[in-house]
């Protein structure tokens, strides 16, 4: 391990359950309802841990050959991309027991996505060394046949903290988050009572703003006053007393939001031009803050206005990833592609940020005069000299943004679409614009014969903080 002195430390895990508790370690979070693979290299003896990839298993069974395959190929297409070919892999199927069933019931039922596992990473002539289940506290090992090795009901798994590699990972400033479930919380819609004030809010502000973009001029105003306030609700924010814990603070600045301020803002940042300004508070004492803020607004994306969470999202993930946080970028990323797929700005951030881009170049390209620390519209000279004309972010996230729908359009889809819903005796709250993919259906083409069962388990291999990556699926 490499700790922020960059002193080189080595853990080496010598077994399977060395091996169950290094994966939240690996993630950087605790995962569930998850397949995952760990890349190894340097078969020699002492192995090294490389890229990391993570699918969410699939609801039907049908679909797990097409997943494995997926994920199989991302990863190990995602290292040679990076110059080194996988030379064997460790895979993980992680589930809780749903009600009525127990650890054991899981790993019987999850064999077969182990297999699949397995069969697709040979085919790709990389081995998996071992294949374990991870469920309701306890470990088993698909690899080894040896009752008294992996005992039926399973091995409880260590104390959280508590192990060599957790002290070392503690030591070294790495931390583990909770689950994607409790972190996608943070960017869901509201559900409670406070949802229905909130979509009256946006249904008013529509109304008031949605002629205004309309016209060219108007279009031009409302960017300013969302920008403006934008600014202002972020020191606000800056300014609050801090409290402990996610779910408290997010609390905490909900109640700083007003329910129209909220609209207004989702409203205008449907504007590409207004996003790409409000993207420039991408690092700084106002990351912080503006995160904060981007976050609220996707909570407040309620009912119909689901689509509209695309903006505040990708905003939270890409200030999320120029702050050093890449599970949320991912997660935030991936939630805007799901509330609108052709989102581009978003489709080519998470691409960018699961590639392993430099993000710097994209913050130099973001960095566009911005007087008074707020976004702004001035040409920037960066340190080499060179001057950025007006624009040049947006030209620069990508040429594919140019196709992207104005608002205005996106607008006028989403209330025809609406109405649509309403005439055919649904209602407005009935309204639901379209954003999730569906599943492709299983190929069912045969699969390759699966690789030999491997009964040693790996030992020396060693877990490095530095120069690993995890792309998620």
């Amino acid at each position: 391990m490499t700790n922020h002195s960059e002193t080189t430390a080595q853990v080496t895990l010598r077994s399977p359950a060395e091996l169950a508790d290094a994966l939240p370690y690996l993630l950087g979070y605790r995962p569930e309802d998850s397949m995952v693979l760990v890349a190894l290299h340097d078969s020699d003896g002492k192995g090294r841990f490389g890229g990391r990839a993570r699918l969410g298993i699939p609801a039907h069974e049908e679909d797990w050959e097409e997943a494995a395959r997926q994920l199989a190929r991302g990863l190990v297409t995602s290292s040679e991309r990076r110059g080194a070919k996988p030379e064997q892999l460790v895979a993980y199927v992680c589930q809780e027991p749903a009600p009525g069933e127990r650890g054991r019931d899981v790993k019987r039922r999850l064999a077969r996505l182990a297999h699949l596992l397995r069969i697709q990473c040979g085919d790709l002539d990389v081995p998996v060394i071992e294949a374990l289940c991870i469920s309701d506290g306890r470990y088993w090992s698909y690899c080894c046949p040896a009752e008294d090795c992996c005992p039926e009901d399973g091995t409880p798994m260590g104390l959280p903290g508590t192990s060599v590699l957790a002290a070392a990972a503690t030591y070294a400033g790495i931390q583990v988050r909770g689950t994607l479930k409790e972190l996608r919380a943070r960017l869901q819609p509201w559900e409670a009572a406070a949802a229905r004030e909130q979509e009256a809010a946006l249904d008013a502000g529509g109304l008031a703003l949605v002629p205004r973009i309309l016209d060219e001029a108007g279009r031009a105003e409302v960017a300013e006053e969302t920008i403006a306030l934008a600014e202002r609700v972020i020191h606000r924010l800056a300014a609050a007393t801090p409290v402990a814990g996610a779910r408290p603070a997010d609390l905490r600045d909900d109640g700083l939001i007003g329910h129209d301020e909220a609209a207004r803002l989702i409203l205008g940042l449907q504007d590409r031009n207004t996003r790409d300004r409000a993207a420039a508070w991408m690092e700084g004492d106002e990351a912080a803050s503006a995160l904060r803020l981007w976050r609220a607004l996707a909570r407040r994306c309620v009912g119909p206005y689901a689509e509209h969470a695309a903006p505040p999202l990708t905003l939270a993930g890409w200030v999320a990833w120029s702050t050093g946080d890449e599970l949320e970028a991912r997660e935030a990323l991936a939630m805007a592609l799901g509330a609108d797929p052709d989102y581009l700005f978003a489709r080519l951030l998470h691409q960018a940020c699961n590639e392993g881009l430099d993000v710097e170049s994209i913050r130099r390209c973001m960095r566009v005069g911005r007087p008074g620390g707020a976004p702004g519209t001035e040409p920037s000279t960066d340190a080499s000299g060179t001057t950025d004309p007006p624009g040049h972010a947006e030209s620069m996230a990508g040429p594919a943004l140019a196709g992207e729908p104005d608002p205005a359009a996106r607008i006028r889809r989403r209330r025809r679409l609406r109405s649509a819903l309403a005439a055919a005796g649904d209602g407005p709250r009935a309204a639901r614009v379209p954003g999730q993919r569906r599943r492709p259906a299983s190929p069912g083409q045969a699969a390759g014969r699966a690789p030999r069962a491997s009964t040693r388990h790996p030992a020396g291999t060693r877990m490095p903080t530095k120069g690993t990556e995890e792309t998620t699926t």
